[in-house]
């Protein structure tokens, strides 16, 4: 999966995992990152589509940019 220019302060590799696992492992990245950062999620989960978007809905974070490469998502996230 090729990367965009966009810049992030922090990175999870949540591949392999299944949901809710790279949802909490954002949610605590998320905790301990500034208001503006941007968080960079990589997983193979389907499911993350749905709930990572959720997440950035429902807790006022922005999701940034998703992308997809075959069976690899790439979400960036800004907190709110």
């Amino acid at each position: 999966m090729t990367h965009s220019d966009q810049t992030y302060q922090h990175s999870i590799d949540a591949r392999g995992l299944l949901c809710p696992e790279p949802v909490m492992m954002l949610h605590n990245a998320v905790r301990d990152a500034a208001s503006g950062d941007v968080i960079e999620v990589l997983a193979t989960d389907p499911s993350t589509q749905r709930d990572i978007a959720r997440f950035c809905e429902f807790l006022s974070h922005e999701l940034v940019a998703v992308a997809q490469q075959d069976d690899e998502y790439r979400f960036l996230v800004r907190k709110g």
